[in-house]
């Protein structure tokens, strides 16, 4: 079994990073939907997309330690997912953020006998900061790893697209056994072996 590489173990950690920002999204969420009674579709859009994402990040986290190799862990399936997530969040975001417009910066100036109203308020403003947060990093983490997987192939390691990401080595081939090249295949030829393909 490969370990998890030190750029792996990176990815790992944003990926946290992002469940952490996500878990407190579906909190702040359920808080600000709990208040209005789950009635405005504003509100309600960062709750189901942050639960959404919420299970998607434990299947992504899930299948990085358990999966050893499969299509699930390549760089593609990955960097697809964060960048399809990371639109979604951005089209939601757009959308709740401009129906929160009407929604006061200092809640503060909410008057003090409607207490319930600055709570929800600063509730708003926190799920606000939050959902855009959690967009920078899915969007961040999907083209620093876009980044270094292209890095990666165009120095020759093209063997970072067929294996798994949090496991990719440079030293390592796609098989394990050494850095692919096209000219490593004439290498040794013995008598009676024929051309390898």
């Amino acid at each position: 079994m490969a370990e998890i590489s030190s750029s792996g173990k990176k990815y790992l950690a944003a990926l946290g990073v992002i469940t952490v920002l996500d878990v407190a999204a579906v909190a702040l969420s359920a808080r600000v939907n709990m208040i209005q009674d789950f009635f405005f579709m504003a509100d309600l859009f960062p709750l189901g997309l942050s639960i959404a994402t919420l299970v998607l990040l434990f299947l992504m986290l899930l299948s990085n330690f358990a999966v050893i190799d499969s299509f699930l862990v390549r760089a593609p399936f990955q960097i697809g997912n964060l960048l399809i997530l990371s639109l979604l969040w951005l089209a939601f975001n757009a959308f709740s953020t401009s129906r929160w417009s009407h929604i006061p910066m200092n809640c503060m100036s909410i008057p003090a006998e409607y207490a319930e109203a600055r709570v929800w308020c600063k509730d708003v403003q926190g799920l606000k900061a939050v959902v855009w947060v959690q967009w920078l990093m899915l969007l961040g983490t999907s083209l620093i790893t876009l980044r270094y997987t292209i890095s990666q192939h165009t120095q020759g390691y093209a063997h970072v697209w067929n294996m798994p990401l949090v496991r990719y080595d440079p030293r390592y081939g796609s098989r394990f056994s050494g850095r692919d090249s096209e000219f490593l295949q004439f290498e040794k030829i013995e008598p009676g072996m024929g051309m390898a393909y």
